[in-house]
């Protein structure tokens, strides 16, 4: 919307993983192996063991023998029926010691340790930050996460506006998760969307109907809020100034969408340039709003619950430009020739 915008960092820092202490060799996931060890350690050390879903007593005594924590499988089972637990196991993982004794053994595997990962996705992100930053948390597979984001998921019935060629750029719900070892990456995937259409019921969506925007409509234009926005009292005026926009065709201009096209800037080692040039402004492309006019074909970004919400119920204003003063906020204005002044008593060096 402005010319020569400095854009935002990040204004909140990444909600801290849990710290999680994990056995010798279990850094990597493997979803497929019953259990997981570290053959290497000595007598006494620990063992992390995953219990699948539906084991018989016999098979978990097995996998104990095998891991070295318990001596005899027989013993195990004989103890367990003995004491009434045969068949109480808990599935899940477990942080167990070698050479046990069954009783310690029977005693540990009342109780799973989940080892769930804490994980914050951050408003205005796109998917592939959240994709970088999953991987960097050894948590799911960057790739394959771009992989499964990049159609639409046909059993959510809110993606039935998506264009077909739409990634779910938009729709991936900007939260704080709680994400177990066993989660797959398309787990994780449909819980963001979950997130998403929760998030969207009842009054939001009928507020998005109300101002005459279907659901990806809407959803665009809450990138594009959440991008421009640093102040949270400003999103509802911004959303208006856009609002405004599209209702005489004149062009949104902003410039969060000029960075979405520009992609990935390797000389600043970020996916948002952090100045818009009036070169930039040139690029072509059709999420280019300075030179397209209407909305970009999707969201730039995943929106938060508070842009959405400023989208749907927007303030009602009659300003058709902002530009920002330096400290997050904006001064807005009805006409240009406000807007040039602004420009030159906020912008100029």
């Amino acid at each position: 919307m402005t010319n020569y915008l400095t854009r935002r960092a990040l204004l909140r820092t990444l909600g801290a993983a849990a710290s999680l202490s994990f056995a010798a060799g279990c850094g990597s996931r493997d979803r497929d192996a019953d259990a997981v060890r570290d053959p290497s350690l000595e007598a006494g050390g620990e063992v992390v063991l995953t219990i699948p879903p539906g084991s018989t007593t016999e098979q978990i005594a097995n996998l104990l023998r095998e891991a070295g924590v318990i001596r005899s499988a027989l013993a195990f089972r004989l103890r367990a029926r003995q004491t009434g637990v045969d068949g109480s196991f808990q599935a899940g993982q477990h942080v167990l010691r070698r050479n046990m004794t069954v009783d310690e053994a029977i005693q540990a595997l009342q109780k799973a340790e989940t080892h769930e990962r804490i994980l914050t996705l951050i408003e205005g992100w796109r998917r592939e930050q959240m994709a970088a930053y999953l991987q960097t948390q050894n948590v799911l597979n960057a790739s394959e996460f771009l992989i499964l984001t990049a159609g639409p998921v046909p059993e959510h019935g809110f993606l039935a506006d998506l264009p077909a060629a739409a990634s779910l750029e938009g729709y991936l719900f900007p939260d704080t998760y709680r994400i177990e070892p066993e989660t797959t990456t398309g787990q994780f995937v449909s819980r963001l969307l979950d997130q998403f259409a929760g998030k969207i019921g009842g009054a939001v969506n009928e507020g998005f109907q109300a101002n005459g925007l279907n659901v990806h409509q809407a959803v665009t234009l809450a990138a594009i809020v959440e991008r421009e926005a640093q102040v949270a009292a400003e999103r509802p005026v911004i959303a208006s100034v856009f609002y405004n926009r599209l209702r005489i065709g004149m062009p949104l201009q902003a410039d969060p969408t000029v960075q979405y096209a520009l992609g990935y800037q390797d000389s600043e080692g970020r996916w948002w340039k952090k100045t818009v040039t009036y070169d930039d402004l040139r690029v072509e492309s059709p999420y280019n709003t300075y030179a397209n006019a209407g909305l970009p074909p999707g969201p730039i970004c995943n929106p938060g619950l508070a842009a959405l919400q400023a989208v749907a119920a927007p303030a009602t204003t009659d300003y058709y430009y902002f530009v920002a003063v330096g400290d997050g906020s904006h001064v807005f204005s009805r006409t240009l020739e406000e807007h040039n002044a602004n420009v030159r008593k906020y912008q100029s060096s």
